[in-house]
């Protein structure tokens, strides 16, 4: 069965920070959207992001490791916020939460303009 379609809503805060709104599944047919929804921002000089999953139905495997490479593939922060208990209990135990800064969404600060992206 194919994969629910992932949206991303982008908002552009203030100089650098970008906040991305998912909605959907999360998982091998989706990640690599992911990855190039941040590629672009951070082309574009926004370096700290912050990934809400509030939306999030389903995480895979690939959808941590998406995560991993948004990370990795950048100078500035990663922030997740909006987990639910399944996924806030995947990135404790694969020492995501560690690794990327895990955390509440910073709400009204600072929004420029939005864009909705779906994608699938």
């Amino acid at each position: 069965m194919p994969s629910r379609l992932l949206s991303i809503e982008v908002t552009r805060l203030d100089a650098g920070r970008a906040r991305l709104r998912l909605t959907g599944e999360l998982d091998f047919d989706t990640a690599p959207e992911l990855i190039a929804a941040t590629a672009e921002l951070r082309r574009h000089g926004f370096q700290a992001l912050e990934v809400d999953l509030n939306g999030v139905s389903l995480c895979d495997s690939s959808g941590l490791s998406a995560f991993v490479v948004i990370h990795r593939s950048g100078t500035g922060s990663v922030r997740l916020t909006g987990m639910n208990p399944q996924l806030q209990q995947l990135l404790d135990r694969t020492g995501l939460a560690e690794l990327l800064a895990v955390g509440s969404s910073g709400e009204g600060s600072g929004e420029t303009g939005e864009g909705t992206r779906a994608v699938g």
